[in-house]
């Protein structure tokens, strides 16, 4: 967060140009609509282009963003989402649009969203969402960061590691919230978070279970404990057939057909 803010803070672009540039390219597809899932409907995958992460270390580097998309597009996903930030996780806005050209689903750009810029950058590359994690924005910073997402046309995943935090987002009127089961100071994961907070959504709310969903299993608790998708990263660029993976989470049994 310090790099990004820092970098935020070095650029002399303005935000009322950039967000005019931005409004005048090419409506991108609907990151919401592709995750809503009604009863009976299979459970949504946001499957996730990622090279590394300060947790798992290098996981794939060497990853055809292109190709990845198009093998996650066949299993059967609902969005795609890009690791962009570089120095962390070795992912670039190159490999966010390579995604948007191979691939006719929505994208979220995954990142450090911290100011207006950084929304305005997401759709110029053609996302069709973008990552807000409530544990290191301010209330203000949130609530303008939604505005700003909403005036593009853009879905924010909005980012909660607790009730408090998920309290907030919905008081604000996220619609799209996503519960990281891992902790952000640790990187240990707790697989009861998504339990915990299951019951706090309400029904408009689109709810997304987020980090250690490693099997078809988590991928059918999540399924049954209410949640509309689920956001799969290193299990699908580990995997040796991405596409088969996916479509065993999207059916993961009876149980979670029915929820």
């Amino acid at each position: 967060m310090a790099f990004h803010r820092d970098r935020a803070s070095k650029d002399t672009r303005r935000l009322s140009s950039v967000m005019a540039q931005a409004a005048r390219t090419a409506d991108p597809p609907s990151l919401i609509d592709a995750l809503l899932r009604a009863d009976g409907e299979p459970l949504r995958v946001i499957a996730e282009v990622k090279r590394r992460s300060p947790s798992a270390g290098d996981i794939a580097t060497d990853l055809d963003p292109g190709s990845l998309a198009c093998a996650y597009e066949q299993g059967g996903a609902a969005a795609i989402s890009v690791l962009t930030d570089a120095p962390h996780f070795g992912g670039s806005p190159e490999d966010l649009m390579a995604v948007r050209a191979a691939s006719s689903l929505p994208v979220l750009r995954k990142d450090f969203t911290v100011c207006g810029l950084d929304i305005a950058d997401a759709r110029l590359m053609g996302a069709s969402g973008v990552l807000l994690i409530v544990a290191v924005l301010s209330r203000e910073e949130l609530r303008s960061l939604l505005e700003l997402a909403d005036a593009l046309g853009l879905t924010a995943l909005v980012e909660v590691h607790d009730a408090m935090e998920q309290t907030l987002a919905l008081e604000l009127g996220a619609l799209l919230v996503g519960v990281n089961q891992r902790d952000l100071a640790t990187f240990e994961i707790d697989p009861n978070r998504a339990e915990l907070l299951a019951s706090g959504f309400p029904s408009d709310v689109v709810a997304v279970a987020e980090s250690g969903i490693a099997d078809a299993q988590a991928a059918r608790r999540c399924a049954v404990l209410g949640y509309d998708a689920v956001l799969v990263g290193e299990a699908l660029v580990r995997s040796a057939d991405p596409a088969g993976t996916i479509e065993a989470f999207c059916h993961p049994g009876d149980e979670g057909a029915a929820a």
